[in-house]
């Protein structure tokens, strides 16, 4: 499973100062489940541009030119540092040349293995617009370019997605949705004990719908409503992704694994059309479903043999 870890421009000392420490949580967390982590912007950087100056945008595409394009994991692109937005295009600020929502698609299009993108700087809401596509978990700290000011979501969510205390349905793991609703509590308790207007709204997709939602929008790990023109509700496949598994996701098989997840997606569907079934008829396949989903999870142990 690869991660890479882009850190840009800090801007000033005490930035860079957490933006390093954000990176270092999130690497932490990625090394605890075994996934190749591949880090831009915090060491020093061969490649230059023109100018002399260093160029962590041609690493970083050349970085994901060079990932495996292919795998039923998931890639993780970490995006931490600050945003700018002049009221026609977003931007991700490097050391050199910045990157755009269009670049990322751009390099992003050749992949066909499932991509997490976490882009956790400030007016980054475009980067959903443009990224959001199916087998792809999009999460942003804004809601929208013009919420420009600093965005603390990036710490809270680096710090949720190895906490063991932001696993909401206590299967031993803590998701990417689960870290998510996580550290957007966390920074809508600090707007609130600082009786400040909240400036940062942080949102996810992952239906391809380019709409997004908050955490306001899930009650648990289900979103309350429904999404626009027919697609499913967020959440689903945030919720299958860990970048830290527990120890029954690291049981199954690759083969079991995907039926799992498509236990989950059926369920998921069903529950959406209860109100077009019967109830028995309803109970009845749910039933059904539920059972092999849990012979799945939890295999029988066999008797113990008697020694006698």
């Amino acid at each position: 499973m690869p991660s890479v870890i882009v850190v840009g421009a800090s801007g000033s000392e005490e930035y860079g100062k957490q933006f390093a420490a954000w990176a270092e949580q999130w690497e932490s967390a990625a090394w605890r489940g075994e996934a190749q982590v591949v880090r831009i912007g915090v060491e020093e950087a061969s490649k230059q541009d023109a100018d002399g100056k260093v160029a962590d945008r041609d690493r970083l595409r050349e970085q994901l030119a060079t990932t495996s394009q292919n795998g039923a994991a998931p890639l993780w692109l970490v995006l931490i540092g600050h945003g700018t937005f002049d009221g026609r295009r977003a931007k991700f600020n490097l050391r050199g040349p910045d990157i755009t929502p269009e670049d990322l698609a751009q390099w992003c299009a050749p992949i066909k293995r499932p991509i997490a993108i976490i882009d956790c700087s400030s007016a980054s809401g475009p980067f959903l617009n443009e990224l959001s596509a199916g087998q792809r978990v999009v999460i942003t700290a804004t809601r929208s370019g013009q919420e420009q000011n600093f965005a603390r979501f990036g710490g809270e969510l680096a710090a949720a997605i190895g906490d063991p205390s932001a696993d909401l349905d206590k299967d031993g793991q803590t998701s990417l949705l689960e870290a998510y609703l996580h550290a957007s509590r966390r920074v809508d308790e600090f707007y609130a004990a600082a009786a400040r207007l909240a400036t940062e709204h942080a949102l996810l997709d992952d239906n391809g719908d380019k709409q997004g939602t908050p955490a306001g929008g899930f009650q648990g790990v289900r979103a309350k409503g429904q999404a626009k023109e027919g697609a499913a509700p967020d959440g689903a496949l945030a919720h299958r992704w860990h970048l830290v598994p527990g120890a029954e996701e690291r049981s199954l098989t690759p083969a079991g694994r995907q039926r799992r997840d498509e236990l989950e997606q059926a369920i998921a569907k069903l529950r959406e059309s209860k109100a077009e079934q019967s109830e028995d008829e309803y109970f009845g396949r749910l039933e059904k479903l539920m059972i092999e989903l849990a012979r799945l999870n939890f295999p029988a142990t066999p008797p113990a043999k008697n020694s006698d």
